[in-house]
């Protein structure tokens, strides 16, 4: 269910969706007059395998791609066709069963849909598994991630069963704040790593895939077999580096905004932040409210105030509930929290 676009002066919703002609703007500054298009690609692929740590990288058109690449190398590594994850996973939940029906692989869910993947999850899988996917933070149940101790023991747990451990790091520079420690630290937990540059760096789109030096390679072959050759891609390229010289050193900022911000819209009488406090600049917000009536209320709300807090809701298992997503950016520089706040107490007490 989605909002139509109504006019506005102030849109929360859907951050990454820059105007073209802002974007076009920002490319046109950081292109140098003597640079070829040839070099967009392979530098930025250098500066995030640096970032992460790792020998190498190599850019993606999609992150659906990127993984679904990433699970098949490991699958055919260990001569098994079995991947788990997170029942919630975007591989599982977003991609119409890619990794089954591309590359024949079995998905294996390995905890609740609205828990954590936990220790005791793993000891319980009882077959061969080739990789374990685990995605920092989990979307889809509000941003939530493990604490570093539990991971660490997770993916000890591959280690130990010769399973390879893969990153789901769509939004690991959101998550990087939580954790307290550099984004290489993370992602020398796992074998291979998936970012994203168009989720929380703002950019046009793309991902990235980094690991070993002959996992990369195998990943390029895999990427060129599926039509994702991404060496003209210098757009894309350009944008994703404006994002980690300029949206990701705030994430430290967006991260405590969030918290700020979750802390008033939690004390708002049948409204509910998930998880609270945030762990990343992204959480949920539920509210006791039929999701077509907050869908009503909020284009009538955006009409009358020129802000549109969000694009879509999410139903609830109970009819009379819904959720929506907030996702702390650069977008938030021009309001403030008590202007949300009241903003979604006036959609409370006209849906509820």
């Amino acid at each position: 269910m989605a909002i139509d676009d109504a006019p506005r002066s102030t849109s929360l919703a859907l951050t990454r969706r820059h105007r073209p002609a802002v974007v076009l703007d920002q490319l046109r500054e950081r292109v140098r007059e003597d640079e070829s298009r040839a070099c967009a690609v392979p530098r930025l692929e250098r500066r995030i395998a640096d970032l992460l740590g790792k020998p190498a990288a190599a850019m993606f058109p999609s992150g659906a791609m990127a993984q679904q690449v990433a699970m098949r190398i490991h699958a055919d590594r260990r001569g098994i066709r079995t991947i788990a994850f997170h029942p919630l996973c975007h591989l599982e939940q977003h991609e119409r069963k890619g990794y089954a029906i591309v590359h024949g692989l079995t998905g294996l869910p390995v905890c609740d849909r609205y828990s954590l993947i936990q220790l005791t999850d793993l000891e319980a899988v009882a077959e061969p598994v080739a990789a374990l996917l685990l995605e920092l933070p989990q979307r889809d149940i509000g941003g939530r991630l493990p604490e570093w101790e539990d991971l660490v023991a997770q993916v000890d747990w591959t280690r130990e069963h010769r399973v390879a451990s893969h990153l789901d790091g769509a939004r690991l520079w959101e998550a990087q704040p939580y954790y307290r420690r550099s984004h290489a630290e993370i992602a020398a937990l796992f074998d291979s790593v998936y970012v994203s540059l168009y989720k929380g760096l703002l950019g046009i789109s793309g991902a990235l895939l980094a690991g070993d030096t002959e996992f990369v390679e195998h990943a390029r072959i895999w990427r060129d077999r599926l039509g994702g050759n991404t060496s003209s891609a210098w757009p894309m390229a350009l944008a994703g580096e404006r994002g980690l010289d300029e949206v990701l050193p705030r994430m430290p900022e967006f991260y405590q905004r969030a918290r700020s911000l979750a802390a008033v819209l939690g004390g708002i009488p049948g409204v509910r932040v998930v998880p609270e406090p945030p762990q990343t600049p992204l959480f949920h917000v539920h509210m006791a409210a039929d999701p077509d009536r907050v869908l009503d209320h909020a284009t009538l709300l955006a009409e009358k105030t020129g802000i549109r807090l969000f694009g879509r809701v999410a139903p609830a298992a109970h009819p009379l509930s819904c959720s929506f997503e907030v996702s702390v950016s650069e977008q938030f520089d021009d309001i403030e929290d008590a202007e949300i706040r009241d903003h979604v107490g006036e959609l409370m007490l006209a849906a509820g």
